[in-house]
């Protein structure tokens, strides 16, 4: 394995903060000709160390797809955190790092905490290198507006329909990805074909309504027009997430979509009938070409 410089983190919605420390580690492996890389864990730390879950911005698999494909991470390692990991002391998981991966420095936030009961913190990690003869970076918090950048707010902002703000602290669109399954139908008997996914549990719900999004199909990418909620419209009840996918004329049954949420449009509502929701939804349409200058 390629010697590897490390940017250490959770990485949950991939945000401007993150943005700068990945910036850093390309920065600093580009100098020393090595590959640079991330080292995350499979679930999130406070699973074990709190007891409890966080709702995350991102599924597992669209961390990754961040990573790789919009920030261009060369290697990207993803660790379980279970009850090895949790009790490992810090410098036995740097140890573990240079030893497994190939480990040639690290890169980490400045409130960076790490190994058993965070007694890991990045003064230990740059003293640490300097033992080793490693390459070490700390970059420091990330402000907009006056606010630090971190996930959690992010997740408040997602939680309640503030996409646009959301977007901003992310520095790119909320991303959802997931195959399309069977629906009700309801949408194609409209003459409104909205494909259908699922939210997967453990995410921060975005605030049930109509969003201007963008829909990557198979490499293309379309305005969209998304509704999550329940369709009370028609008296459902389980969570759903209802793209439709404007100017696209074809079959998405089992393919991999991924949806990009750039505004929030309007509530979800009960609409007197059918036709005043079919009228509504095409108004909303008009709206997310508008806002994409389409």
């Amino acid at each position: 394995m390629n010697k590897t410089i490390y940017a250490l983190g959770f990485f949950d919605g991939v945000h401007v903060g993150h943005a700068a420390l990945l910036d850093r580690c390309k920065t600093l492996a580009r100098k020393e000709n090595y590959r640079a890389g991330v080292v995350t864990f499979a679930a999130h730390p406070d699973t074990l160390v709190l007891g409890n879950t966080p709702p995350l911005i991102n599924t597992p698999y669209d961390r990754e797809k961040l990573l790789r494909e919009r920030f261009f991470m060369e290697q990207v390692v993803t660790l379980p955190f279970d009850e090895q990991m949790h009790t490992m002391p810090w410098r036995d998981f740097l140890n573990m790092l240079i030893r497994d991966y190939a480990a040639a420095g690290f890169v980490c936030g400045e409130d960076f905490r790490f190994g058993y009961r965070g007694e890991g913190n990045a003064d230990a990690l740059e003293g640490f290198c300097r033992e080793q003869g490693l390459v070490s970076a700390v970059v420091n918090d990330q402000i907009i507006d006056g606010i630090r950048v971190s996930s959690t707010y992010i997740r408040r902002r997602i939680e309640t329909g503030d996409m646009e703000t959301a977007v901003k602290f992310l520095g790119h669109p909320h991303i959802l990805s997931g195959s399309v399954v069977h629906g009700h139908q309801l949408g194609r008997r409209l003459g409104i074909p909205t494909a259908n996914l699922r939210l997967p549990e453990g995410l921060a719900e975005p605030k049930f309504g109509v969003y201007a999004c963008r829909a990557v199909v198979e490499g293309k990418r379309y305005c969209a027009v998304t509704n999550i909620g329940v369709r009370p419209t028609v008296e459902g009840r389980s969570v759903t997430v209802e793209p439709w996918i404007l100017d696209y004329d074809g079959d998405l049954y089992g393919r991999e979509i991924t949806l990009e949420f750039y505004r929030f449009l309007r509530p979800e509502r009960k609409f007197p009938s059918l036709d005043d929701l079919k009228a509504e939804i095409h108004r909303n349409a008009g709206e997310t070409r508008a806002y994409f200058g389409e």
